[in-house]
This record gives structure tokens, sequence and C-alpha cells, in this order.
């Protein structure tokens, strides 16, 4: 077996070249054991019911990936399990589902209990389990084109860092050497940040008399993450796709904001009904990107990614006609095909789509969320048709940055379904509490679909079987669902989601507000997302990647910035030699030591999650809070320069 990635791992492949895994496609390996999937289960129980309960109680979501892939390979060791790279690749995807169940859970649902209305323990369960299963079976007629046909096409950060934990952990050697002590690096970085405020997370101008300012006056603001981990993920995403991302975040914060306060700055502006009462100028520039910019880049990702669809036309008529060929007997070849190119079935993929939306329905109309059998249709119809076309989105989100913008598409989804509910006679209390349930639906499938994407990219380079990661994930969500529902019921009758000393839930009190005032007569803001998509059409006739200009629109500056400082570094540490040999294995080193920055990073945030909700929260907060910007800059320069010098000494 070998011990590392293929030269060609990252890179697009030349005409007739083969990308050849880890595991070989024509041997057999360990993958599905007890070990692997009891492991698997544990890891989804443990961190779903940490991750809801962290996310409702201190506001942070972390990822459950890496941390996952790393107590795999740390188990595999301590037991001697040898050759266990298939096992834990499935451990981690089974695990992985927890992450992915709680950001669609909680991103909704409490905002039920936020509006003062009721949602029972079976709905919840429901909402994430048929949302979640949605998002697999929707995703994995698409998995050929992502992780295959656009090999070398797409960075996919998240997945690159796991990879390179799980390849590292099963390998040893120099690579684990330099994953383990960038990962202790850049964990303790991020770690003396977050739980002791020793410096600022971001560092702004407004740190200046004469920033704050310009802030003031003009809403012109310059702001960036110093955190490890984002200029990790800049240097795997690269410096093409990072100054794309950036373009958009500069288009919004230093023209449309300041444009929105020289035009409109005198004007109160409550283009959702939502009982704004400030005027433009005496908002700061993240408020106005809040209230309004940001609409901009919801209305540009939901048009980029239809145009996606478009242009993937070919490759849905390709699914539908081997389904159709399955149906018809005619795809006997199927059993000829390479354990790594296996997928589920396209007959069991469709059988279960028809199945897990007759599902849907029943659970609208029959679970008390809707009044009416029409109205269960239409509901229906508004989950197929946005989580079909948003899968697609969440995967390219995944695939070029690392960050799944769900919760824009879910305000967008909340949007359009309370506009189609009111039409249809469902509105007040009701309408809202069948708004949500929509929403959690769709909200849990956009967002396994994107973390699945990770899961089976993870596969593709190392060489599992997809048929085999694919059938397991159905078990993780299943899993997840029981298990953050629990937590929420709990939760919301120890501590509740109002009033004082009650949970943060910072993204479901956005849901509430969002959804309340379009029940009761509010609008949308049409006018911003109509700008969003004129951006996106004519990023498309202009050649630029629309997603992840548009995604540059909706993530907020100071988190696109890091990307673009790490991209431009791996531009840098793989162009300094005239010996192209020479510089790839300088921008692999380099790859190894920003997958250690991200993997500690997650790692670390999971403890300092725990931390803060122990009390253990910025012991230096008056220091951070006198001199924490102005010093932030230096240790940044610091870990640049240490990934920079670090990276330039590997030899050919």
């Amino acid at each position: 077996m070998k011990t590392s990635l293929p030269e060609n791992a990252h890179r697009e492949l030349a005409p007739g070249e083969k990308y050849e895994p880890i595991l070989s496609p024509d041997k057999s390996f360990k993958e599905v054991t007890i070990w692997s999937v009891c492991l698997g289960i544990l890891m989804t129980v443990i961190f779903s019911a940490a991750a809801a309960y962290l996310g409702l109680k201190v506001g942070q979501v972390f990822e459950a990936a890496i941390p996952i892939a790393i107590i795999a390979v740390g188990l595999s060791t301590a037991f001697g399990r040898r050759n266990s790279l298939g096992e834990n690749v499935i451990i981690q995807s089974i695990g992985a589902c927890s992450g992915a169940v709680v950001a669609g859970a909680i991103f909704t649902l409490p905002a039920i209990y936020i509006l003062g209305l009721e949602i029972n323990y079976v709905q919840m369960v429901l909402s994430s389990l048929l949302g979640g299963v949605l998002g697999i079976l929707f995703l994995i007629p698409f998995r050929k084109y992502f992780v295959q046909q656009m090999h070398g096409k797409y960075p996919f950060p998240e997945a690159t860092a796991t990879t390179q934990v799980l390849v590292s952990g099963e390998s040893g050697g120099k690579g684990a050497k330099t994953l383990l002590v960038s990962g202790l690096i850049g964990g303790l970085y991020d770690f003396v940040v977050s739980t002791f405020g020793a410096w600022s997370e971001t560092v702004s101008t407004t740190v200046m008399g004469w920033g704050q300012v310009i802030s003031d006056k003009a809403k012109f603001v310059v702001k960036t993450n110093v955190g490890a981990a984002v200029l990790g993920l800049g240097y795997i995403v690269g410096l093409k796709y990072a100054f794309i991302i950036c373009c958009g975040s500069f288009l919004i914060w230093f023209l449309v904001i300041p444009l929105m306060n020289v035009f409109w700055g005198e004007s109160v502006i409550d283009l959702m009904g939502t009982g704004v009462v400030q005027t433009i100028s005496e908002m700061s520039p993240e408020q106005i990107f809040k209230e309004y910019a940001r609409h901009i880049g919801i209305g540009g990702i939901a048009t980029a990614g239809i145009i996606g669809i478009i242009k993937s036309s070919g490759v849905i008529r390709s699914a539908v006609a081997l389904a159709v060929g399955e149906f018809s007997h005619k795809g006997g070849a199927r059993s000829e095909t390479l354990r790594t190119e296996k997928d589920l079935s396209m007959k069991i993929v469709v059988t279960a789509i028809v199945l897990t939306l007759l599902a849907v329905f029943a659970f609208f109309a029959f679970g008390g969320v809707v009044a009416s059998v029409w109205q269960a249709l239409i509901a229906l119809l508004i989950v197929a048709v946005i989580s079909f076309l948003f899968t697609t989105v969440a995967a390219n989100a995944i695939a070029i940055v690392g960050s799944n913008p769900v919760s824009g598409m879910t305000i967008m989804t909340l949007i359009i379904t309370a506009l189609v509910l009111v039409a249809v006679g469902l509105k007040g209390n009701a309408g809202m509490v069948a708004a949500m349930l929509v929403g959690g639906v769709v909200c849990t499938a956009l967002s396994v679909a994107g973390a699945f994407i990770t899961d089976l990219k993870i596969g593709y380079w190392i060489g599992t079987s997809p048929a085999k990661q694919e059938t397991w994930k159905f078990v993780g969500t299943l899993v997840a669902a029981i298990t953050v529902s629990g937590v929420m019921l709990v939760l919301n009758r120890t501590y509740g989601f109002t009033g004082d000393n009650a949970l943060v839930a910072p993204q479901a009190n956005a849901m509430a507000a969002v959804i309340q005032p379009m029940m009761n007569g509010g609008s949308a803001p049409w006018l911003l997302y109509g700008i969003g998509a004129v951006i996106a059409i004519v990023l498309n006739f202009c050649k630029v990647p629309a997603l992840a200009f548009c995604l540059g629109m909706f993530i907020p500056l100071d988190l696109n910035l890091p990307l673009l400082v790490g991209g431009a570094v791996s531009w840098f540490v793989g162009s300094r030699s005239k010996d192209d040999s020479l510089n790839a294995a300088r921008t692999e080193k380099g790859t190894l030591i920003a997958s250690g920055f991200i993997a500690g990073g997650a790692l670390m945030g999971v403890v300092s999650a725990i931390l803060k909700f122990a009390g253990v929260d910025c012991w230096l907060g008056e220091w951070n809070a006198n001199y924490g910007e102005a010093i932030a800059i230096v240790p940044f320069l610091a870990i640049i320069a240490y990934m920079i010098y670090a990276s330039l000494k590997k030899e050919k």
C-alpha cells in the first residue's frame, strides 16, 4: 500500500492520465467492520450532542470531520490496528454526519420556540432525518462529476486537510511529523486567541483614530481575521479562487456599502418589515452588511447555483439515462465497474428519492405541519425543488472555499416558503411553524449534501468504496437526527431560548426575525436579490466563476481577506524556483502545514468552546480590549513567515 497521496492528487490530469488512489481499486481492504461502524456511530452521538449543546449555548458551531479523523487515527494506533485507513474513512464519514445535521437543525428549529410556539420531538427528528436523507440522495448522482470529472479544478480545502490527517496518521514518517508540528502551532495559536484573548481574532482599520473616523463617516473599513486555520484554508484554496472570492467582498465592502451611505445615508430603509429604525448613516459598515448588502450575495449564490444546474444538464441527463437503463435492465455492465467507482445503483437512489419525498409529504400532511393536503403538496414542491437546485450550490461552495452558505440559502427558502404558504391561506402562528419545519428540512438537506461531498472526495483520494460510504451515511444521519433533537428538547426545557439566561441560538434568532414579519404582511428584499442575480449572470457571461465571487459577497470581509493572504503564500512558495518539480514539492509541503493549521484550529476550537461554556473565557479581556488589535498583526506575520520558511526548506 502507498504511504502518501500521488503527486497528481491536487492538479488537473493530462489527457489520458489517470489518478491512482492509495488503496488500489483492484484489491479489497478493511472498510465496513464492527470497529469502524460502532466507532463511527459513537462519534456521531458524542459530536452531535456536543455540537448542538455548544452551538446553542455559546453560539459556536464547529466542524466535526477533522477532530473525528484525528480521534480515529489515534484510536487505531493505540489499539494496534494495522492497515486501518479504509476503516478510518468510514469512521470519519459516519461521524461527520453530526456537524452537518446539527447545523441544519439548530439554524432553524429553535426559532419555533423563540417565536413562542411549540414543536414536538418526533417533528424535530423527522425534519432533520428527512432533510439529511434527501441531501445524500440528491448528491449521489453528482459524485463522479465533483470528485472525478472535476479532479484538480476545485481545491476542496477541508477534504484536503482531513485526508492529510488520515494518510499521515497511517503512514507516519516526515509527513506525519510536519502535520503534527504545524497542528500544534496552529492549534495553540488559535487557542490562546479564542480562549484567553492574548490578542484579537480580527484586525481592523478602526483600531486607528483615522480609521474609526472613516468607518463612521464614509462606512469604509478594512478588516481581517488573523487565525491560523483560516490562513491554512486560504493556502489550500489557492490564489485564483481566493482572489475571485475577495473581489466579491471588495465590491460589497468598498463600493456598495459606502455608496449606500452616500445616496441613502439619511434614509430609514426597512425592506423586510423587520422594524429597522436606524438611518443608514447611523449604522456601522457591519450593520449595513448584515441588514442589506449580504442579501445581494444571497441572490447571486442562488442564481449562480441555477446557472450551474443548467451547465450540468449533461451530468443530470446521464444520471437519468443510467437510472432508466437500470430500470429497464440495460445496466448490466455495472458489475464490472471498479470498486472505487461503484455508487449505489441509480435504481435504488431513484426509488429512495421517491419514497423519501412521499415520507416528506406524509410528514407535512399528517404530522401537524400544515392544515390541508393541498398545502402539503405545495410544501413538498418547495422542499424538492429548492433542495435539488441548491444541493449543487452547497457542494460547489464546499469544494471551492470549504464553507457552506447554508444560512443564506435557508433565509431565501424561508422567504419563498412564507410567501407561498401565505398565498395558499396558511399564515400566522401555524404558518410560522410550517415555514420553519419546511426550512429545517431544506437546511438539513443542504448542510448534509455539502458535508457529504467532502467525505466522498476523501474517499476518492484514498481509494475507498463510494457505495459503502453512501450506505452508512444514512445510518449516521439517523443517529445524528435522533441525538440532536433530544438535546434541543432537553435544552429548551432546561434553559429555554428566550428570556434571562436563555441560550444564545444566534442563527435561529436570525431565522425567527425573518419569518415573523413575512407571516404578518412583511416583504422580501427582492431588489437586492435581483441585483445579485444580475451580477451572477454578468460574471457568467464574462467567464468569471460566479459562485466563488458571490460567496465573497455573502461571507464577511474579515473571513475572506485571510484567504487571499493564504493564497498569496501558496503562489509565492510554488514559484520561487525554475525547477517545476521543486516548486511542486514545496507546494505539497505547504499543503501539509496548512492542513495542520486547519486540523489544530478545528480540534482546539472544540476545546475552546467547552471552556467557554465552563466560564473560562478571555482571561486577558482588558488587555485584549486595549492592545489586542495592535498586537495581533505580529503573531499573524510570524505564522505566515513560518509557513513560507518551512515550505521553502523542502528539497526536491
